[in-house]
């Protein structure tokens, strides 16, 4: 049986009570870097939050998962499995979703325990989403692939989180700020961390201020969509309503300004036609 882990994103107290009683009793450790995980397992020990054991560490990341999956068999995962990427939540813009995939082809069970995650977090941090939200992960390196991908993104019906790494975020706000300067933003760097800072206001103030702070460390950002919904019903929603003509020219009037009979007299030729 396999088990996915989050693991925390910064701050060792994150770690579940439920993450750590599976620590204690697994016997295999698939890691996306396994220099990063026995780091992991080292401080958890140190800390006193788990006892020390013997692992076998097995790597497994985006470049090498395809063919662990087709070389694999079956009879390997009748042993106890845990499977960790680098920090927080396994198949959220890191490894795994394939091998949940050869699991359910195959009929094997896995489990997933649930734990903190960069994205969630920043949402709760942002003051921008209120209820529905996008993820979309990484986006494009090259430039122009950048600005088709933030072109659609920012066309969406909700907010959208995005992940950054240091070496490209002037470059990802710049562009942003060329689409929209005035598009609102939350931005966070390394949560949970010692040296986490984060920003809210539009893309252009924070642009001007990011250059005082130093960028190192990975990056997460909540957008408002330039589509947001309002709360204004729009003439063809009103027109498409279940009401009486009259009603709906004189709702029309008050937002139109045109007279009521006016509009009264083309929503019956309308319904005519």
């Amino acid at each position: 049986m396999v088990t996915f882990l989050a693991t925390p994103i910064g701050n060792l107290e994150d770690i579940t009570i439920r993450v750590l009683n599976l620590l204690s009793r697994v016997d295999v450790l698939l890691c996306e870097d396994t220099r990063i995980t026995k780091k992991l397992i080292n401080l958890l020990n140190d800390r006193g939050f788990l006892k020390a054991r013997e692992y076998e560490y097995i790597s497994y990341h985006t470049h090498n998962e395809r063919e662990f999956l087709s070389n694999v068999t079956t009879e390997f995962f009748s042993r106890d499995i845990a499977f960790l990427s680098d920090a927080g939540m396994p198949c959220i813009s890191d490894p795994g979703v394939l091998l949940v995939e050869y699991l359910q082809k195959n009929n094997i069970k896995y489990e997933v325990l649930g734990g903190i995650s960069a994205s969630t977090l920043a949402v709760a941090y942002s003051g921008i989403v209120s209820k529905e939200f996008i993820f979309v992960g990484f986006p494009p390196h090259k430039i122009q692939d950048k600005l088709e991908f933030f072109g659609k993104t920012l066309s969406l019906p909700y907010p959208v989180v995005v992940y950054e790494s240091p070496h490209r975020l002037i470059e990802t706000i710049k562009i942003l700020c060329d689409i929209n300067p005035n598009l609102d933003m939350f931005l966070a760097k390394e949560l949970t961390k010692k040296f986490q800072k984060t920003y809210r206001g539009s893309v252009q103030c924070i642009y001007n201020s990011i250059f005082e702070t130093d960028i190192k460390g990975e990056w997460v950002m909540v957008l408002q969509t330039e589509s947001k919904k309002s709360n204004h019903i729009s003439e063809d929603e009103i027109l498409l309503m279940d009401i009486p003509p009259k009603i709906k020219a004189k709702i029309l009037s008050k937002i139109s300004g045109k007279s009521t009979k006016e509009i009264y007299s083309s929503i019956c030729i309308g319904d005519s036609l």
